[in-house]
């Protein structure tokens, strides 16, 4: 089988089946071209400052989702970026924002380059696994490391596939250190951006009176989750799925169909009768969140809840805040349930491609108190340019919290989702005869739907404002399809809208 038979490679790295398509040799090659790249953007830096003094080499921060199968990959990437030269922080099991995290004060602390790297196939099944890479590139709230724009991934990209990682001298090899504390200073981190935000004095309080029920699929958000729970001052902690055996008890992508199983976390919100259930997927950059009656709520409704959180507290925040309007960015398929908080709170959203590194650019640009991804994940860039659950625990916490936003009592997840308005997200797929008439098929969506206000920015996407809805349509990066994603406040209207869409495309 050819290494690239199932090999995907995308603007967050590569992913593969584990012994197939994604095998030591591949690991180490991928890590190779990646401190490639870094030693020729140090190099590319080094030149723009000529009175610097001379620079360290490029260092990586490496942590691993924790799946099983796992370690012949992470070794592989470890010999692959210190037989480049790189250095490594090794920060064994940890989630992506960890990472992200680590690479920040890393970058701070040593001077020259340091970037991130995480091995992680993130939702998928157990036998993948991937190499998802990190690029500290501009700052927002001081953070910065974050996937890296397409065009800096595309390098990468050409060095693997001309098979040219970068082979270091023997007295140029890295060197390899440990680092044990990233997981308590991602969470120090956290609830140093509640205080500085202006959400509470006393981090320690908000979870006085709340019971909470945490699944973090036998992955790396078990201890980031545990410490940032008790930290908080929840007073019972329900922790499912918390063994760092490496074995998924359910398929790990948290979706409703997974954490309904008998002895799920639905059960044990109900059983424990918790407040609330957080689910965490393997990098434990995403959190899907079950209401206090055992209900899973949809992913969509993480940020929305997160942003609601920070724009509340907004009015009142510290030298966190940012000054003016507040932005928020998110992409094009993401619900609108952001833009009705939004409104309701003054602020403005930002839409972009979809990508999570076209999201964290936009927040750059526009300095935004927030963004992310319809798909259950918040960037708070006053803790990590990436998603982050341990930040959405902290801020849905708050807002149940009688210490924070519940102003005296308790508030309950079903509450604060009755709040915003309803809608329905409808998705298809339409097959083309070839990937070549992507670009057609968005043409005649845009025909069809040319009284309304219309993004091409990625594929195209159609602001049916009058309905409440909107419709995107996108080619995949994979297959001859195109991707027909609609919303609106009915199931009704939404397949009605799906339904115009792809009869302009046939």
């Amino acid at each position: 089988m050819s290494d690239n038979a199932a090999l995907m490679l995308s603007v967050s790295g590569c992913r593969g089946i584990v012994g197939e398509s994604l095998t030591p040799e591949v690991a180490a090659r991928f890590a190779g071209c990646f401190a490639g790249f870094l030693h020729d953007r140090a190099k590319f830096d080094h030149a723009k400052n000529l009175a610097s003094s001379a620079q360290p080499r490029p260092a990586v921060v490496l942590g691993r989702d924790g799946r099983k199968g796992g370690e012949v990959i992470y070794h592989s990437a470890i010999a692959g970026l210190i037989g480049a030269g790189c250095d490594v922080i090794d920060l064994g099991v940890a989630m992506t924002p960890t990472v992200a995290v680590a690479t920040d004060h890393h970058a701070r602390a040593r001077g020259g380059l340091v970037a991130g790297m995480v091995l992680t196939a993130s939702h998928n099944p157990q036998i993948w696994n991937g190499l998802k890479c990190l690029f500290a590139d501009g700052t927002l709230q001081n953070s910065s490391a974050a996937a890296p724009p397409a065009s800096m991934a595309a390098e990468v990209i050409a060095r693997f596939n001309a098979r040219n990682p970068l082979l270091a001298r023997w007295d140029a090899i890295g060197h390899v250190e440990r680092d044990d504390a990233a997981d308590q200073r991602h969470v120090d981190k956290v609830l140093d951006a509640l205080a500085v935000a202006g959400l509470t004095d006393d981090p320690s309080i908000l979870g006085e009176g709340l019971g909470v029920a945490v699944d973090s699929v036998n992955s790396s958000g078990g201890e980031g989750a545990r410490l940032l729970l008790e930290s908080l001052g929840v007073e019972e902690l329900l922790h499912i799925g918390h063994e760092q055996t490496g074995l998924f008890p359910h398929p790990p992508e948290p979706t409703q169909e997974n954490l309904s199983l008998p002895g799920g976390l639905a059960d044990a919100v109900r059983e424990g009768e918790a407040a609330v259930g957080f689910a965490q997927d393997p990098d434990a950059d995403r959190l899907a969140i079950i209401d206090e009656k055992g209900r899973f709520i949809g992913e969509e409704y993480t940020l929305a809840l997160c942003a609601m959180a920070l724009l509340e507290a907004h009015s009142s925040a510290g030298p966190g805040a940012t000054i003016g309007r507040p932005a928020l960015v998110t992409n094009l398929s993401t619900s609108r349930m952001l833009d009705d908080v939004a409104t309701r709170h003054g602020a403005r959203v930002l839409r972009t491609p979809v990508g999570e590194a076209n999201v964290v650019e936009t927040m750059k640009r526009a300095n935004a108190l927030a963004g992310g991804e319809g798909n259950g994940g918040l960037i708070w860039p006053m803790v990590t340019c990436v998603r982050d659950s341990l930040s959405s625990m902290a801020l849905v916490l708050w807002l149940l919290s009688p210490k924070g936003g519940g102003k005296g009592r308790v508030r309950t997840v079903s509450e604060l989702v009755a709040s915003l308005p309803a809608y329905s997200i409808r998705k298809r797929k339409v097959d083309l005869a070839s990937k070549d008439q992507a670009a057609a098929a968005c043409d005649a969506v845009a025909a069809a739907f040319k009284d309304e206000t219309i993004d091409r920015s990625d594929g195209v996407w159609v602001d049916l404002v009058s309905k409440r809805a909107w419709l995107h349509v996108r080619a995949s990066n994979t297959e001859p399809i195109m991707r027909l994603i609609a919303e609106a406040p009915t199931a009704e209207q939404a397949e009605a809208i799906l339904n115009h869409a792809q009869q302009a495309i046939s």
